[in-house]
This record gives structure tokens, sequence and C-alpha cells, in this order.
């Protein structure tokens, strides 16, 4: 996988749709200070809470300009009912040499227990597997986050097990899980011709 096919595609990040969500470019907007500020939400994450809405709004112009050359590789993810952002959904790193693309995905609490992770997620692993040549997506979880993995296995990735003491986050070694799904596992195995 070549790293300049990829920054073309997320320069250019196409709108991408479920059934109750739409996912898209990020915005700036109040949305994410809501979820942003919360300790709860940030606990299992590799930020701290933002402290006022000025911090989100920074934020998110820094990655509106990551994206403009795209360098950043998540979408907002937004409530149709609502049209509100409830989250971020999207690859947080890429292996280029080895096609393996790395997920990552923050909801609010407020909307938390309907499945809108889920069906977030489920959609980048389609679109990660049909638009890029990836052969694995993973993710990664801080130990103690279950609801994380559950959202994992509930999209058909497999727990491969723990690393211990595998990042840093916030100045302290944590242990990680990993869990990860296949091309072939998600789209089926290739049908190889002559």
């Amino acid at each position: 996988m070549k790293r300049e096919t990829v920054y073309a595609l997320f320069s250019h990040i196409p709108a991408l749709e479920t059934p109750r969500l739409l996912l898209r470019r990020i915005a700036v907007g109040a949305d994410m200070f809501d979820y942003a500020r919360r300790e709860e939400v940030t606990r299992y994450l590799m930020w701290n809470p933002h402290t006022d809405i000025r911090m989100t709004t920074d934020y998110l112009r820094y990655l509106q300009q990551r994206s403009r050359i795209g360098d950043f590789y998540d979408w907002a993810v937004v409530e149709r009912q609502s049209g509100r952002m409830i989250g971020t959904c999207g690859f947080s790193r890429f292996d280029f040499n080895h096609d393996v693309g790395e997920i990552g995905y923050v909801i609010n609490p407020d909307f938390q227990g309907k499945g809108y992770a889920t069906e977030a997620v489920e959609r980048v692993i389609a679109f990660g597997f049909a638009q890029l040549p990836l052969h694995r997506i993973e993710a990664v979880f801080i130990e103690g986050n279950e609801r994380s993995r559950r959202v994992m296995e509930n999209v058909g990735m497999t727990f491969e097990g723990y690393r211990r003491e595998g990042m840093l986050i916030k100045r302290a070694y944590r242990t990680v899980g990993v869990c990860s799904i296949l091309r072939d596992e998600a789209m089926g195995p290739s049908i190889e011709t002559d």
C-alpha cells in the first residue's frame, strides 16, 4: 500500500452512510466538547479531557489542517435523527509496509448502548477493505475497557491477546488488548484467476 494513495483518498474523505449515521469530514462545532470534556470518556483514550470549548475548537482546526493534506483518517460520527456529532471513528494509523490499518473510535456517553459504535466501526472496516489494499484491520483497547472490546468482537474481530505494558499512555505504561480482522474474514476469500 502506498502512502500517496492513502493521502490522496483522505484529503477528499468521502462521506459514509449507515441506516442511522452519517460519517463525514470533521468540522468545527460544539458537539465534540460535550463529550471531550468528560473524564469518563478520556479514561481509556490517549488524550486528556478538554478544559474549555476553545481547546476543542483549536483541536478541530488542527485536525482540519491535517485532513486537507490527507494525513488524518477519522470521520465525525453524526446521528442522522438529531444531526449531532456524537463521536469519531476512523483509522488511527497505517502500517504501509504490511497493509495494516488500525481503527479507533469514541462515542459520546449520552449515545452509548445503542449500537452506534458497532455501526460506525462496521462501516469503516467495509470502507477499509473495499477502498484500500488492506490485508488486516486491527484495534487496541486499554485493559479494563470491556465495552470497547465488545464492539470489536461484535464487528467480527478476533481477540488476539494482551501486550503487557504495550503502550505509554498519559505517562504510564498500560497493558492493551489487540483484536483484528483479515480481508478474507470480512469480504470472503478472493478468487484467484490464471
